[in-house]
């Protein structure tokens, strides 16, 4: 037994590797989980008509950006191959395609603005509610920019496994983000007293510190080697090549969270109370969801970087490896929403009026159950989509998201509309579609088809070919001392 744990955590993408990557990636989207915890906390406090209003309003911009971030993101995964193949030159030219497409999408994300109000009207929210949300989303879209433009600068670093870059740019901007939730939700220390608007200002500046971030971290001339001052110029080739691997994994992007938008937007046509409790039941579940997606990140790098170097035993061991770790942290979390509920509650009913949050509560532990039955589901989801997107299947992943993505909501506006159902059917409709995603992608990756993708170029792909069997020489001695050592 012994035997068996020293080579699953030392072994070459084994547990120690996944989580050196990894952890940095937690502690970077925990922070922002923190951060999104503790600004739900203070608009419950404030008012919870205003938390009933962030989430719907947050998540129609992420959708709206989403394409977009799908698409430039993928750099991370073309940083990923070009360094596994020692083509580190090529790097600085791919992010600057990343840039480009990014400064092509803020025009027609910013013509949104106007239309706030009426979005929300238009799929039937309360007048109250759609003016809330509307003036959210009208100073969050604001931040468009910054987390286009900050995806792709995190690319470069999380590509090349710099992860401990990205957990401190990200880490600090949280703590800014949290800093400024107080003071401009409450009208503290001369801040106007914002309430949602607030809100919203804070984490729109908190977005453009993390761009301003990343741009003096790149200047260090020690990362001449890649070519960053490359990123000026429009490279054709290269961006058509971004486009095409990358355009699927946007609209994936976009169909998920175009489903699971219209679904949120459903349920608030349920009322505010149905809207508030899936709201912080959503918001508890991001404790289940973010080291699995850090992990699903480190995954994707790390298949990237090994197919890169024509090593796809290494790199199916890392989406393993990090499906086990994610299955075991999951299983913990998923008994406790189920027995001590109360635990994840405490910190919102604490600063609420006690009669706004008791007549909540029951609902939210009852959701706090769906959510504890598919967050394993969920993680294996992360996990092999996240492994299939390092090699360059994201055609699949497209294919599955234009299936898929448009259930819940469809089912749900049956369900509510037709039959009148309510709350419990909608997360049962949630439930059964997020356990039917996380075992499409494993189906897919076991199936192994992705052992043979890459995104780069051909040209780089053969002459990286002597670099995968020096590299598979060097697995089999690391594999072989690593036994003599356990021995």
């Amino acid at each position: 037994m012994l035997r068996r744990w020293r080579r699953w955590w030392l072994q070459p993408c084994g547990a120690r590797a996944v989580l050196a990557l990894a952890l940095p990636l937690v502690i970077s989207f925990a922070s922002w989980t923190v951060m999104n915890f503790t600004d739900r906390m203070f608009l419950v406090w404030y008012d919870t008509s205003a938390v009933a209003a962030v989430l719907p309003a947050g998540m129609v911009q992420w959708t709206l950006v989403s394409f977009a971030m799908g698409l430039v993101s993928y750099v991370t995964t073309f940083v990923a191959q070009y360094e596994g193949a020692k083509r580190r030159h090529r790097i600085g030219p791919v992010i600057g395609q990343g840039l480009w497409l990014s400064l092509f999408f803020l025009p027609p994300l910013m013509l949104t603005i106007p239309l706030a109000r009426w979005m929300f009207l238009a799929v039937g929210h309360p007048p109250h509610l759609a003016e809330l949300e509307a003036r959210y989303y009208q100073v969050a879209m604001l931040s468009a920019g910054a987390m286009l433009f900050s995806a792709v600068q995190a690319g470069f670093f999380t590509g090349r496994g710099d992860t401990r870059s990205v957990m401190l740019v990200d880490t600090a901007a949280a703590v800014i983000n949290l800093v400024l939730d107080y003071l401009w939700i409450f009208g503290k220390l001369g801040f106007p007293e914002g309430g949602l608007e607030g809100a919203a200002w804070a984490s729109t500046v908190a977005q453009w510190f993390k761009v301003l971030c990343y741009l003096a971290l790149m200047s260090s001339s020690r990362y001449a080697e890649y070519r960053l001052a490359d990123a000026r110029r429009l490279e054709w080739p290269l961006l058509r090549r971004l486009w095409y691997f990358g355009a699927p994994n946007g609209w994936q992007w976009f169909l998920e969270g175009a489903g699971f938008t219209g679904f949120l937007l459903l349920v608030g046509r349920l009322g505010e109370e149905a809207t508030a409790a899936s709201n912080l039941a959503f918001n508890v579940n991001s404790l289940a969801f973010i080291p699995p997606l850090g992990l699903s990140i480190a995954v994707t790098t790390l298949v990237g970087q090994e197919l890169g170097a024509n090593r796809p035993r290494r790199a199916e061991r890392a989406a393993w490896t990090a499906f086990q770790l994610a299955a075991l942290y999951t299983g913990v979390l998923a008994v406790a929403y189920v027995f001590i509920p109360d635990v994840f509650l405490f910190a919102y009913s604490a600063g609420a009026a006690g009669e706004s949050f008791d007549a909540l509560r029951p609902t939210v532990i009852l959701l706090l159950k769906f959510v504890a039955a598919y967050c394993l589901f969920d993680a294996m989801n992360l996990i092999f989509s996240g492994a299939l997107r390092g090699a360059g299947d994201t055609r699949f992943i497209l294919r599955v998201g234009v299936l898929m993505c448009p259930i819940p909501a469809v089912l749900t506006w049956l369900g509510t509309e037709w039959f009148g159902a309510g709350l419990i059917f909608s997360w049962v409709v949630l439930t059964l579609w997020t356990c039917a995603l996380g075992l499409i992608y494993l189906l897919r990756f076991v199936q192994g088809h992705w052992r043979e993708m890459r995104v780069i170029e051909p040209a780089v792909i053969e002459d990286s070919l002597e670099v995968g069997v020096s590299g598979a020489v060097a697995e089999l001695e690391s594999v072989s001392a690593l036994a003599k050592d356990v021995d």
